[in-house]
């Protein structure tokens, strides 16, 4: 399998995070993703949650990473985010109760995607996430129906 990989650094301000946003909007749309696929869709908002997790409780820059694979057998393999940053914390999920307004970032990540994690990368660490592409012609929701029961409640009307 090719992959087609792209990177951006990112500083440790929270203005980065809609800078990454909008580089991997526009990465996507080269690669051919269309803005309003759920594989888009999915994929900015897994990078805007862990670029926010590396600038804003690491203080630390960070690298952002994407992996695209490429050639005839490209459908068949995920998408990969990655993002590196100096901490050598590990990501901690948290369960935000009710009304909160933060803390369910990495609850975002692990119902968005089809697998992730962290592994320490020198004196930091790399998140890392993977998003399997649908099947051309599926109408199939990206998320199963218990990722969308568990996220029903943090949707904003």
């Amino acid at each position: 399998m090719q992959v087609l990989q792209v990177q951006i650094a990112v500083q440790a301000d929270p203005a980065e995070v809609g800078r990454a946003r909008r580089w991997t909007r526009s990465r996507l749309s080269g690669c051919g993703f269309g803005p309003d696929t759920s594989l888009s869709e999915a994929l900015v908002l897994v990078v805007s949650e862990l670029v926010t997790n590396a600038v804003v409780h690491t203080g630390t820059p960070a690298v952002l990473r994407l992996q695209f694979p490429v050639g005839p057998d490209a459908g068949r393999h995920p998408v990969r985010v990655e993002v590196a940053d100096a901490s050598d914390q590990p990501p901690r999920p948290r369960h935000a109760p009710g009304e909160a307004t933060n803390g369910r970032g990495l609850e975002l990540v692990e119902n968005l995607c089809d697998d992730w994690g962290w592994y320490p990368d020198g004196s930091g660490k790399r998140v890392w996430c993977e998003i399997k592409p649908q099947p051309l012609g599926s109408d199939e929701p990206l998320l199963g129906c218990a990722a969308v029961l568990t996220l029903e409640p943090l949707l904003v009307s």
